[in-house]
């Protein structure tokens, strides 16, 4: 039996769909392709991928308040944007374009792509492919799979195509213990503890250096990268130290962004570690499946001169690994169901409250090795990547993930609440203090 591809939006999905009408939150993912590419094979491909995942034929209808959203189906196709350009003109458009417009959720899909034409140096043509997809349905790991997925469409031309059926929402496949009242009560207790915890350590935050309205709030993209035999030796020295490249990457981080804050001083920052759970759910969601399925826990963490950078990022480690394990992801994802607004228009003080006090202010959103194939049918694929938009619950976000022999490391960040002089130093002594530490 079809499944129905309407029923009303979880709290989750609700609260990125409002955070989206504030402030454009969309998830980006990209790969050039080596070979011959047209767009009209590219329209034919986007269609066999919307009949592959149903998140992929859905608009969002809401009543005359703009409360009690709800998926609905659409029979609009997923626009595809044609361009010609240099190398660097996906990494423009991206900046002024995919990252400042919000997917259209009232006609639908919530989905979008744009493909450039890329005339190389040598003369050859290839084709940058850029899929932007709602936060509502996607995270990174799905976003990168949806492109992968229109990749292999596009080079096969496929008749049939086997359908998913993951379109439920995602609370509710949580552990029976966060669901229902009692799950919901339990899950307040265990946020009101980890708020007591992140208080009583007073971390810094990153404060704004202008005040932009939330309507008003764009992301900017900064666009770094450690190559082959720079990723080879940050590995190795992870592996001699016992730590994760996470832990290494959020050292960095905390140590670039806190020489920012307080030149020369030794303080403590909140850094938060987006988790993807989709594993751990009851039933687990395959990383085939579309849908957002992640959710971010705060790690404070010193820095300063005198900080060792191998034991922060072992910190990191063992602070993630605790508080993955107790659940913690798990009971924040249930109280949502008790905090998120009904709608835009109640929204006010939760947006207050994510703003002040949430744990996205700072991001290292860090899905790892991401097997993005190297060759598709008569194509090589290179240069797989993932960016994320930020609304209006963060400042500063790096997306990183492992792909075709090199670490893509993409920094977000709300223009003017972090002026571009300084957003632009935190990614450039991030990557020299992994070099540094990798030598």
């Amino acid at each position: 039996m079809p499944i129905s591809l309407a029923r009303p939006l979880s709290p989750i999905e609700r609260w990125y769909w409002i955070l989206d009408q504030v402030s454009p939150l969309n998830v980006i993912s990209r790969v050039r392709v080596h070979g011959e590419l047209d767009t009209a094979a590219l329209r034919t491909a986007a269609e066999a991928l919307a009949r592959r995942h149903p998140f992929l034929r859905v608009a969002i209808a809401a009543d005359a308040e703009g409360a009690n959203p709800r998926f609905v189906p659409t029979d609009a196709a997923i626009t595809v944007r044609a361009i010609t350009g240099d190398d660097r003109t996906w990494e423009h458009e991206v900046d002024s374009v995919e990252l400042a417009e919000s997917t259209d959720w009232v006609r639908g899909p919530l989905a979008r792509i744009l493909h450039v034409a890329v005339r190389l140096d040598d003369g050859s043509v290839a084709h940058d492919l850029v899929f932007v997809v709602s936060h509502v349905i996607a995270d990174g790991t799905s976003a990168l799979t949806l492109l992968q997925d229109l990749v292999t469409f596009a080079a096969t031309a496929p008749g049939a195509v086997t359908e998913l059926d993951t379109f439920d929402p995602p609370e509710q496949r949580l552990p029976r213990k966060f669901r229902g009242s009692l799950g919901a009560a339990r899950s307040v207790r265990v946020a009101l503890a980890e708020e007591l915890n992140r208080a009583a350590a007073r971390p810094r935050r990153l404060e704004p250096q202008a005040g932009v309205a939330p309507s008003a709030r764009r992301t900017r993209l900064i666009r770094r990268e450690l190559c082959g035999d720079e990723l080879a030796r940050l590995s190795a020295a992870c592996r001699a130290h016992g730590v994760s490249v996470h832990g290494a990457l959020g050292a960095a981080l905390t140590s670039a962004i806190g020489a920012q804050l307080t030149p020369g001083r030794a303080d403590k920052l909140s850094i938060g570690s987006p988790v993807d759970f989709r594993g751990e759910l009851a039933p687990p969601v395959g990383t085939q499946e579309a849908g957002a399925y992640v959710c971010t826990l705060p790690t404070v963490l010193e820095y300063g001169p005198a900080v060792d950078f191998w034991s922060t990022a072992a910190r990191l480690n063992k602070d993630l690994r605790e508080r993955s394990s107790a659940d913690r992801c798990f009971a924040l994802v249930s109280m949502l169901g008790v905090v998120t607004p009904k709608s835009l228009a109640h929204s006010a003080k939760t947006m207050r409250m994510a703003e002040q006090r949430g744990p996205g202010n700072i991001c290292l959103s860090n899905i790892g090795r991401y097997d993005f194939a190297h060759r598709i049918g008569p194509w090589r694929l290179s240069g797989a990547q993932f960016i994320a938009g930020i609304s209006m619950s963060g400042y500063y976000v790096g997306t990183v993930n492992s792909s075709h022999g090199a670490l893509f490391w993409n920094f977000t960040y709300i223009e003017g609440i972090v002026s571009e002089g300084r957003a632009r130093r935190i990614a450039d002594d991030t990557l020299h203090l992994v070099r540094q530490a990798s030598s």
